[in-house]
């Protein structure tokens, strides 16, 4: 199942590294910026396939994922106590982010705008992540888990 694990993690990587989402940040994109659009991914992959994932299987690919943005927080450079204190900050924000996924059809476009400009600096006009992430739960909806868990898939929504 770790290999499955690795395949989500890179499929949700390759959606995340899509620069047209970053054409609306204020400044130039940073490591924290893309890794909240990640988390905003996981967020809402989690969501669409909870029901396919046993509370284990689901469990073991949170901790998988924390695991590996750990280790990226690490590449960059960050000493033992700053990464502790770095993966607490976002562990809690991918918890919110998670409370905003759960509700994200019943918000309004300028709801969900503020859910993400709360989240990531972005300039004021912030209806192409919105529009992103409303054709992504879509494109979730209409396909099952095991097209995450195969191989690195080339995703076009």
């Amino acid at each position: 199942m770790k290999n499955e694990y690795l395949n989500i993690y890179n499929n949700l990587i390759k959606l995340t590294r899509n620069k047209n989402l970053y054409s609306s940040l204020k400044n130039d994109d940073t490591f924290s910026d893309r890794l909240i659009i990640l988390l905003f991914h996981f967020g809402f992959f989690l969501k669409f396939y909870k029901n396919e994932l046993s509370k284990n299987e689901a469990q073991n690919l949170f901790d998988f994922f924390v695991k590996q943005i750990e280790l990226s927080i690490r590449e960059i450079g960050y000493g033992d106590v700053s990464v502790n204190k770095k993966m607490k900050d976002y562990v809690n924000l991918f918890f919110s982010i998670l409370e905003n996924v759960e509700k994200w059809t019943s918000l309004n476009i300028d709801q969900k705008k503020d859910v993400i400009t709360n989240l990531i600096n972005i300039k004021e006009n912030n209806n192409l992540i919105v529009n992103y992430f409303d054709k992504f739960s879509v494109f979730l909806s209409n396909n099952s888990l095991k097209i995450f868990t195969k191989d690195i898939i080339d995703l076009k929504f």
